[in-house]
């Protein structure tokens, strides 16, 4: 028996809540359905949480369904109500500029071609020249207050000191509209999303039942956890970003090698396309070899290859191997190192001021506390420039130790790094 698309989705843990599962699975079995997922452009770039969505996109898709990607160049004027208070509202130029950013990061996950080929649609089409009138006639008639004062984050604001606006309480009613224009334009029947949009996605249904008078469904994916109970898609430093240029493909993958094993199973059958049995081996191999990260660097690999290409997916995971001695730093190229260094304690040098040497860097660092402890770890072959271990006490840093004329790496033991930055 061939295996449907919702079991395959089930056993990956992508399945939440779900309008009629038997349903669901006899429509999605009777043919291409037309489905969507929608991204509003509240920030520059998607972060890694989008791309369980974005993820699920695809899957329907390479299980024979048509996808309608929206980003919501109307709805990201408005602005989804958030649990802690009222969101500051865009300038409509930059909001506009965000939502080309996102569409492009989210077409080269789609396929265009075909009879399930992908649309990206935007919600500002059809809402820009809407009136107020139109709106209140045509979808407001069939929404009603109690139900809309019900939803939990609705409900949690009214009791907040803040309350909310009238603009964000109505961003429910554009989003159920946005399923209902689909369903009108291209017979889209389906809406995903995630979890804490489950209110939003059943205003819809019941829109498209009331308007139309026919049925709609939709499920939603969980909201990624942590083992530790910390934030998923939060860093140190920040958001982890799609954008390159927000998180580097080198942090991006670190942030996926770093992972703990107790974590690394869901995400390798949520974020990866990898077969269960492929994953079940990796687990496998971890439990029996955890100091090898095999589920960890298979996990950094394909999804840093996913949203980045595999030349920078290799260039991270050279560049993770080379910082700590399996690989030549000097192989690296600048962006790549200097994203790989970006967060290492540093110090700055100017070699035309005088010598500086290594114990000089180590204490300037703060690897070391002073030049006492870093002679000490040096005599006692700790020390290494560059993966080279240094033996000499009295070693200089020359022009020729800086990779790019820029970068100089310390190495205290096997994992205590530091980089020295030549400002001359």
């Amino acid at each position: 028996m061939v295996e449907s698309v919702l079991e395959s989705l089930d056993q990956r843990g992508l399945i939440a809540s779900v309008t009629d599962r038997e349903a669901l699975a006899a429509h999605l079995a009777q043919g291409t359905v037309t489905y969507y997922c929608g991204f509003d452009p509240s920030a520059a770039s998607l972060h890694i949480g989008n791309l369980v969505q974005i993820l699920t996109l695809r899957r329907l898709q390479q299980a024979g369904h048509r996808p309608l990607a929206l980003v919501g160049g109307a709805t990201g004027l408005i602005g989804d109500p958030k649990q802690t208070g009222e969101r500051t509202l865009n300038d409509p130029a930059v909001v506009a500029s965000w939502t080309d950013r996102i569409r492009a990061q989210i077409e080269p996950f789609l396929d265009f071609g075909g009879t399930a080929g992908a649309r990206m649609v935007n919600n500002l089409d059809w809402t820009a020249e809407l009136s107020a009138i139109d709106l209140l006639r045509g979808v407001g008639k069939h929404f009603r207050l109690g139900t809309m004062l019900a939803k939990e984050t609705v409900a949690r604001r009214l009791a907040s000191e803040q309350g909310i606006s009238f603009t964000e309480f109505s961003y429910q009613v554009l989003q159920a509209m946005d399923f209902l224009e689909l369903r009108r334009r291209y017979g889209c029947s389906l809406q995903t999303g995630g979890n804490d949009q489950w209110g939003n996605l059943l205003a819809g249904v019941e829109l498209i039942h009331k308007a139309d008078a026919a049925v709609a469904h939709a499920f939603t994916t969980p909201l990624i956890t942590k083992a530790d109970g910390t934030k998923f898609g939060k860093t140190e430093t920040g958001t982890v970003w799609l954008d390159p240029a927000l998180t580097s493909p080198y942090a991006f993958y670190q942030f996926w090698l770093n992972q703990d094993d107790r974590d690394v199973d869901g995400y390798l059958k949520v974020f990866t396309f990898r077969s269960l049995e492929e994953i079940a081996a990796l687990a496998e191999a971890t439990a029996e070899r955890p100091q090898e990260r095999a589920a960890q660097k298979a996990l950094a690999w394909d999804v840093t290859a996913l949203v980045h290409g595999r030349t920078a997916a290799q260039g991270a995971a050279d560049a993770a191997l080379a910082l700590f001695g399996s690989g030549s730093l000097f192989e690296l190229d600048r962006p790549t190192l200097a994203a790989a260094v970006a967060d290492l304690p540093r110090a700055g040098v100017d070699l035309t001021g005088g010598e500086v040497t290594v114990v000089d860097a180590l204490a300037l660092t703060g690897i070391e506390k002073s030049k006492g402890a870093a002679r000490r770890t040096l005599a006692g072959g700790g020390v290494y420039l560059n993966n080279a271990k240094v033996s000499d006490p009295d070693a200089v840093l020359t022009a020729e130790d800086f990779i790019h004329g820029q970068f100089a790496l310390l190495r205290r033991g096997r994992k205590t790094l530091a980089v020295v930055e030549r400002l001359a």
